[in-house]
């Protein structure tokens, strides 16, 4: 049976109790996806160059530090083109990373009866089975600013898929063992812990009447985010590590990258570690309210054109007082 029969289900395109189809909660999550990927990319471009620069053109490593700097020094120098790097494939990754990762969530949930919020379940088999078809786009966008310093401009799409080919599109696949783990905290922390925690603060915070949704929202990307961080950027470190070296050039296998990391580690400490971490705190924040904010417009958007079409009777109108 395909993971994706569910599709062809009459009961996926069922307005459900939660006032919308599987079919249009997966809408709603792609656009979500869609309006987080065009906000967060500055933020996410530049982490990957802190990141990335952790070694210098001579293959030494380099102190975090210095490493900052020289993100810093190609933003001043480029600001457009480096904030705007990776967007493409980004934006395009919206349909080939976020359908099979969002399909088997929203799908797997729909399986086994969970309508609306999906479960930690459908996030670990999301994780495990998307990474396949997430991993390529994540190495083009990762290829196309990964010379950045060197050439001031973004590598072309095309120019990456040529040298792909020539390997018969294996290096495409390069960093697929840690975005697995990757992928699996983002789902369980990003996709099902946040909405729950931010039920949690609006039922606890928002009923003071102090915050609203949006501020609710933030909250709760606020709490999350650094548990997140501290989870995937080690992860985020071997998958720029394996994915940022030349196509034509030697493979950087798992082993490698992680003796790379522990070199990192004995010459700066938990620093070598942990490059990027405060930057990432902020992206996953940033990442993640924009997230919820774009599904939940997109989702309520939704919902009011259910009731239009008279898919579903509108709410009653709260009791006046007299």
């Amino acid at each position: 049976m395909s993971a994706f029969a569910f599709l062809s289900d009459p009961s996926y395109y069922e307005i459900k109790k939660n006032g919308v189809s599987p079919f249009q909660n997966m809408v709603a999550y792609l656009g979500g996806s869609a309006i987080q990927t065009v906000g967060d990319n500055p933020v996410t471009a530049y982490r990957q160059l802190v990141q990335q620069y952790a070694k210098g053109l001579d293959g030494k490593a380099v102190d975090p530090k210095v490493a900052v700097q020289e993100a810093n020094a190609v933003f001043r120098a480029k600001p457009v083109t480096a904030s705007l790097s990776g967007l493409m494939p980004r934006l395009i990754g919206v349909l080939f990373k976020r359908i099979p990762k969002f399909g088997i969530l929203l799908g797997y949930s729909t399986i086994t009866g969970e309508d609306g919020e999906p479960g930690f379940a459908a996030a670990t088999a999301a994780s495990i089975l998307s990474a396949p078809f997430i991993n390529p786009v994540r190495m083009i966008e990762k290829q196309q600013r990964a010379f950045l310093k060197q050439t001031g401009s973004e590598k072309a799409i095309l120019e990456i898929l040529r040298e792909s080919k020539e390997a018969s599109f294996r290096p495409l696949f390069r960093g697929t063992i840690p975005l697995m783990g990757h992928s699996l905290a983002s789902a369980t922390l990003g996709l099902v812990g946040q909405p729950r925690l931010q039920k949690w603060v609006q039922r606890e915070v928002g009923a003071t009447g102090v915050f609203g949704q949006s501020a609710c929202n933030l909250i709760a990307s606020s709490l999350v985010s650094p548990v997140y961080v501290v989870v995937t950027n080690p992860l985020s470190r071997l998958e720029v590590i394996m994915q940022t070296s030349a196509i034509k050039g030697e493979r950087i296998s798992v082993g490698a990258a992680v003796k790379e990391m522990g070199a990192d580690m004995v010459k700066f400490g938990m620093r070598g570690i942990f490059r990027g971490q405060g930057i990432g705190i902020a992206k996953a924040i940033v990442s993640l309210t924009l997230f919820h904010e774009g599904r939940i417009f997109c989702t309520n958007q939704i919902k009011a054109y259910n009731v239009s079409r008279g898919y579903l009777p509108p709410k009653p109108a709260a009791a006046s007082v007299a």
